[in-house]
């Protein structure tokens, strides 16, 4: 989030938020190694799509990306502690035969989108932003988010459906944080993702002190399950001065609503030149194969965020060494970035 202040010729800093948006049959399988709501990389890659079908012409620029969950409804089975995707038959083959099924996970999502922006000063004004908003919110709904169709309001759902719109944002520190509390509370009940590599990297520090080899894939896998521990009581009978052994079971506790999730990609070839490698989906740009990056995420509740800045997720490229990283403002910056890939 960028808080320099602006000149008179500046762009404008802005939000663009895009209000619960129904996405049916989203990706949910948002990594080779985890499932549920979809990566945070599909929503930067909305981010990029969306300034291109916008155009310069528009007069904004896109920057980070913010999302709100409202509403999660994997398609799986019902019943049971194990669960299994929903999938779809293919058509039959032209001599007849059974496609292969595919696995595919799909998930019903109601989302709320924050893009931090600047505007234009020729975009600046009520009506300009209004219709810019509207337009923008139009582009969206004919557009794939995650792999799913964006999907109008259900009728009668509500007398006043919600509207894309464009904030400007105050210079002033005090007045922005006014301007985000307003906007956090309409975004309840909601739940927005943000980043927590400090809690990967102290999970590492506290599994060295036992296991000196442990490595940040540990600690990842670590916070990414349910630990069952086992602690071993000691008792001696009063009458007759037996010692009995008693075991009892405890579940490791969590800081927050902590999940896996994947955040980037890092590379394993060199990049190839544009149509050199047979079957890739764009011939007219260079290709690379990559592996996906790693990390932990939180769900909080946009209310208990102290500033937009918190939830706002900013794409980053090293060409030095090929990492295609999100980051997020969430993470203490005195903390170093560590990523498993």
């Amino acid at each position: 989030m960028r808080t320099e202040q602006n000149t008179n010729d500046a762009p404008l800093n802005a939000l663009l938020v895009l209000p619960h948006l129904r996405v049916q049959n989203a990706n949910a399988i948002s990594s080779p190694l985890t499932w549920g709501f979809p990566a945070i990389t599909a929503f930067t890659g909305l981010m990029t799509a969306l300034e291109r079908k916008l155009g310069p012409q528009a007069g904004l620029t896109l920057h980070g990306v913010g999302v709100v969950c409202h509403d999660f409804e994997p398609q799986v089975t019902k019943g049971g502690f194990t669960r299994s995707f929903h999938l779809t038959r293919n058509p039959l083959l032209q001599d007849g035969g059974t496609a292969a099924i595919v696995e595919e996970g799909r998930v019903h999502l109601d989302i709320t989108l924050v893009f931090d922006v600047e505007l234009a000063l020729s975009q600046s004004g009520e009506v300009e932003r209004t219709l810019l908003a509207q337009h923008t919110g139009e582009l969206v709904r004919g557009m794939r988010i995650a792999g799913g169709t964006v999907v109008p309001a259900l009728p009668g759902t509500t007398r006043n459906p919600p509207r894309p719109q464009l904030v400007l944002l105050s210079d002033a520190v005090a007045e922005r944080l006014k301007q985000f509390r307003r906007l956090s509370r309409r975004w309840l009940p909601g739940f927005s993702l943000v980043s927590r590599d400090d809690l990967l990297q102290a999970r590492q520090i506290e599994m060295q002190a036992i296991q000196p080899g442990a490595t940040l894939l540990d600690a990842w896998l670590d916070l990414s399950r349910l630990n069952h521990r086992a602690i071993r009581h000691k008792t001696v009978d009063e009458k007759t001065g037996e010692a009995r052994e008693t075991t009892e079971w405890s579940i490791d506790s969590r800081p927050g609503w902590t999940v896996p999730i994947p955040v980037g990609y890092a590379p394993l070839t060199a990049l190839h030149p544009p149509g050199a490698v047979d079957g890739a989906r764009d011939a007219n740009v260079p290709f690379q194969f990559v592996e996906s990056v790693y990390s932990i995420g939180q769900w909080i509740s946009p209310h208990r965020l102290n500033d937009v800045a918190q939830m706002l997720w900013q794409p980053s490229h090293d060409p030095a060494t090929g990492l295609y990283r999100c980051l997020n403002a969430f993470r203490p910056s005195s903390v170093p970035v560590h990523h498993i890939a």
